[in-house]
């Protein structure tokens, strides 16, 4: 296959989320599978949508990558002990685990929130994460290595109207922080990317089937990022998520890293 000496050659890696909303563009759990893939990792890509993880699985092995697909729930523990469970069957080992699942549908101001939707926000973008880690720890221990990494947001530090997003983001830069202090001893890291605006199908296809303009829309994002005037994509993600992921990263652990134009760093 040619991937020895790939960055991830002989590591087992779990994507989370690696399908994505439809649209052309791709999601950053479908570019980080790229990304893995090409570097030699082998691939048990997970997602509540099947078919589109499937289709991520297609693209992987069109580049001369290798993996599997399962369906699953993140925000049910026993989905996640079977994640685990199935990967080891199949591979013996977890290297990698990488949580990107993220969801801020019906997101509000505080006098509006409801509870319905908090709670599900929460659900989704850090109880989940909670649940695979602490599926995969014990393996990861037992091995005496292994790297998590959580795709945050910088909404988490940033000014947003957007409520239980930013809560449950600011939530998992700090649980993360925790896994990486708890479990340093073991071998393993822990780390957060927090994305900037992005030109990816679950930033952009909602308000374009809201009714909003797709080049306006894309135009007023482009305009709030100091570096290039120009948002980010997918790519950015997974170039950040491959060099965490790597043993090039080996002495990286507890760190939230911006990927985003330099938005978190204006202040005022």
């Amino acid at each position: 296959m040619g991937h020895l000496a790939g960055r991830l050659a002989d590591k087992i890696a779990i994507i989370i989320g690696a399908g994505q909303t439809p649209g052309t563009t791709f999601g950053n759990g479908r570019a980080t599978a790229l990304r893995f893939a090409e570097e030699g990792a082998t691939l048990l890509l997970v997602d509540r949508d099947l078919d589109s993880a499937q289709e991520t699985l297609s693209l992987v092995e069109q580049r001369g990558g290798e993996g599997c697909v399962l369906q699953a729930d993140v925000t049910l523990e026993a989905q996640c002990a079977a994640i685990v469970a199935d990967c080891i069957g199949r591979f013996g080992r977890v290297d990698v685990l990488h949580n990107n699942v993220g969801i801020g549908a019906g997101d509000a101001g505080p006098t509006s929130m409801t509870e319905d939707v908090w709670d599900r926000i929460f659900a989704t973008n850090i109880k989940s994460i909670m649940f695979t880690c602490k599926h995969v720890l014990p393996v990861m221990r037992d091995q005496g290595s292994g790297v998590i990494t959580n795709i945050s947001s910088v909404a988490a530090v940033c000014a947003v109207g957007l409520v239980a997003y930013k809560s449950s983001k600011a939530a998992l830069n700090a649980y993360t922080q925790a896994l990486a202090t708890g479990n340093a001893q073991y071998g393993i890291r822990a780390n957060v990317i927090m994305p900037g605006l992005m030109n990816t199908p679950m930033a952009i296809e909602g308000y374009v089937a809201a009714g909003h303009d797709r080049e306006a829309l894309i135009k007023r994002r482009d305009a709030r990022v100091p570096l290039g005037g120009k948002m980010g994509d997918a790519w950015d993600v997974a170039n950040a998520a491959l060099f965490l992921a790597s043993d090039e990263a080996r002495f990286i652990t507890g760190a939230c890293l911006p990927v985003d134009g330099g938005q978190s760093a204006r202040i005022g």
